[in-house]
């Protein structure tokens, strides 16, 4: 939870007026009121008795009663905002934010009669304005000395009393938080993001992988970015902006973002970091390079931190850019969590004070980092099953990153690594899946004849019981399985399995048995990821091939077919050693 104060100013009505209006890009939805210095006071936006014009008098009434001169810019606007994953907060718990806040900052402190008249206007799902007035009832004015700091304060008691994301104030690591005017204007132009977010990634996977300021410079102007150097005097580079080509400013100038705007760890001093020590590359072949680099991780992940702080802080460092060269060159079938993992991970390699650049473990992360940036032509050939062993590294990595953060009190560093882990994690589990998938071979299905009894018609698909399915293929686990919270999400993907045409049990049954499950917290999600990769997978196969990835079962398995075309017949899969059975060549 972030409260920003807004630029101040003279005109209440024309604040409220845009509050309760569509906003300038038609982002406000059901503008209203939740809370206020009067519970009595009528919302403009539920009540006909109370028109905007009327609520700005009565919010104004002490600043022209008062005697004396009048403040200059008397309105006060803060804006109050959670993070994009948080949850949705009621409008009651909006309103003990905006009563809490207002006291934190001096406008109305609890049981203050005299206090200064104030509203919070909530038109969006993930935030609220607080509008007030800087006279109190008295005639005197407020004392607003350190307010956002007092404000920020009492967010970090309400994240931990709404379950909120929780922030760590002051360590100036933090990126800075996108602003609604930015992705309101993505939107409007179709992007998937705001330009700030492709900036940071675009400037960020060049930093990762340059060898040096050229090559940084070099790969930044083949990236599709507009690049500016900043060029002192001396005629030394001191700095450089970068911006998205198109988007520009009501001037019709390119909008540029310094690195440092991009985030504290992209100013040019810092990515020159990276090149502090010239790393000599060892020739690997493409077979051995996520071995290669997965031995380098392991070493360097026993060794994180335990040279001191200042070169731990170094070491993070580096990881996050092997994390982010990683998430460029991975397979495609987890590159999606490894971006995310390396998007994540972000905040925890950027460590308060200062960092030691010549440590042992730095050194292996580099190493990796470059040895797989330099033969990304042949990584992005290697499949996610040869790269499983060096996913399993940097887990282990990033869990060692979290428990140096803990160990130096850096929550919010530490929160991060933990989220990254997962995801890494999830991409570990979900190769571990695919190549179970590619070693499947399923038993040949007979249709049992029952002589002289009537034949069972195959049950619908999905209708077999998943509990059932789970008891024959891992009965050791199939009650603690059962029992997991994650278990409904597992039955879906069971039900999924079985409408592929596959048999359920012996599905869960190959990736269960394909890395041990004793060290999971939750061993159904671990299985619904591996399913996962198994579907991806399985249909990746089925699209190389151009063969459907649902093929039509036969009787006996307890899985149906669905409704039959008619027409022409398709060709009849022979089971193995059924060519004896073949009738003689017809004869033309």
């Amino acid at each position: 939870m972030i409260p920003e104060k807004l630029d101040e100013g003279s005109d209440t009505y024309g604040l409220l007026h845009y509050l309760y209006g569509p906003g300038r890009r038609d982002e406000h939805t059901d503008p209203h009121m939740v809370a206020a210095w009067d519970p009595y006071v009528d919302d403009p936006g539920r009540s006909s008795d109370m028109t905007i014009s009327d609520l700005a008098l009565l919010l104004d009434a002490p600043v022209f009663a008062m005697r004396g001169k009048r403040p200059k810019l008397h309105v006060y606007h803060v804006a109050v905002r959670n993070a994009p994953e948080d949850r949705i907060l009621s409008d009651a718990e909006w309103a003990e934010v905006a009563r809490e806040m207002m006291h934190a900052a001096g406008i109305a402190e609890h049981n203050d009669d005299e206090a200064c008249r104030w509203v919070a206007v909530r038109h969006a799902d993930d935030h609220i304005h607080l509008v007030a007035t800087k006279v109190r009832e008295d005639g005197r004015q407020p004392n607003l000395r350190q307010d956002i700091v007092k404000m920020q304060t009492a967010a970090r008691a309400f994240e931990v009393l709404f379950g909120l994301r929780r922030l760590k104030h002051g360590d100036k690591t933090a990126a800075q938080w996108r602003k609604a005017g930015e992705l309101e204007k993505a939107e409007r132009r179709g992007l998937k993001e705001a330009p700030r977010v492709t900036l940071q990634r675009t400037v960020r996977e060049v930093a990762a992988a340059a060898m040096n300021e050229a090559d940084f410079f070099a790969r930044l102007g083949t990236s599709g970015l507009r690049v500016k150097q900043r060029i002192a005097p001396d005629g030394n580079v001191t700095g450089y902006s970068v911006a998205m080509p198109g988007d520009r400013n009501p001037e019709q100038a390119p909008i540029w973002f310094s690195g440092a705007r991009l985030a504290p760890d992209l100013s040019l001093p810092r990515v020159r970091e990276r090149w502090s020590k010239q790393i000599p590359l060892p020739r690997v072949a493409p077979a051995e390079l996520w071995r290669v680099a997965e031995s380098k991780v392991r070493a360097a992940a026993v060794q994180l931190g335990a040279e001191g702080l200042h070169e731990g802080a170094g070491e993070v460092a580096a990881l996050g850019d092997l994390i982010v060269v990683a998430a460029v060159i991975s397979p495609r079938l987890v590159r999606s969590e490894i971006k995310d993992a390396a998007y994540e991970f972000e905040r925890a390699a950027r460590v308060p004070g200062d960092r030691a650049l010549e440590s042992q473990a730095r050194t292996l992360y580099r190493e990796s980092a470059q040895l797989l940036s330099q033969s990304a032509a042949a990584a992005g050939r290697s499949d996610a099953v040869a790269a499983l062993g060096f996913l399993l590294a940097l887990v282990k990595a990033v869990e060692a990153s979290r428990r140096w953060h803990q160990a130096q009190e850096h929550r919010a560093q530490a929160e991060a690594s933990g989220r990254a882990g997962r995801l890494l994690r999830e991409a570990v589990e979900v190769t571990a899946g695919a190549a179970a998938a590619r070693e499947y071979r399923p038993r040949p299905k007979r249709a049992a004849a029952r002589p002289g009894g009537p034949r069972r018609a195959p049950a619908v698909s999905g209708e077999r019981p998943m509990a059932g399915v789970l008891q024959q293929a891992l009965p050791e686990r199939a009650t603690a399985i059962l029992a997991d919270p994650a278990w409904p999400a597992l039955r879906t993907r069971l039900i999924a399995v079985e409408e592929m045409g596959e048999d359920p049990v012996e599905v869960l049954s190959a990736v269960a048995a394909r890395r041990e499950l004793a060290s999971a917290d939750s061993v159904a999600e671990v299985l619904t990821w591996r399913l996962d990769g198994w579907s991806r997978q399985r249909g990746a196969t089925a699209a190389a091939t151009g063969k459907s990835p649902s093929p039509t079962p036969t009787g006996g398995t307890g899985r149906s077919s669905g409704p039959r075309k008619t027409g022409v017949p398709g060709p009849t899969r022979r089971p193995p050693g059924d060519e004896q059975r073949k009738g003689p060549r017809r004869a033309r």
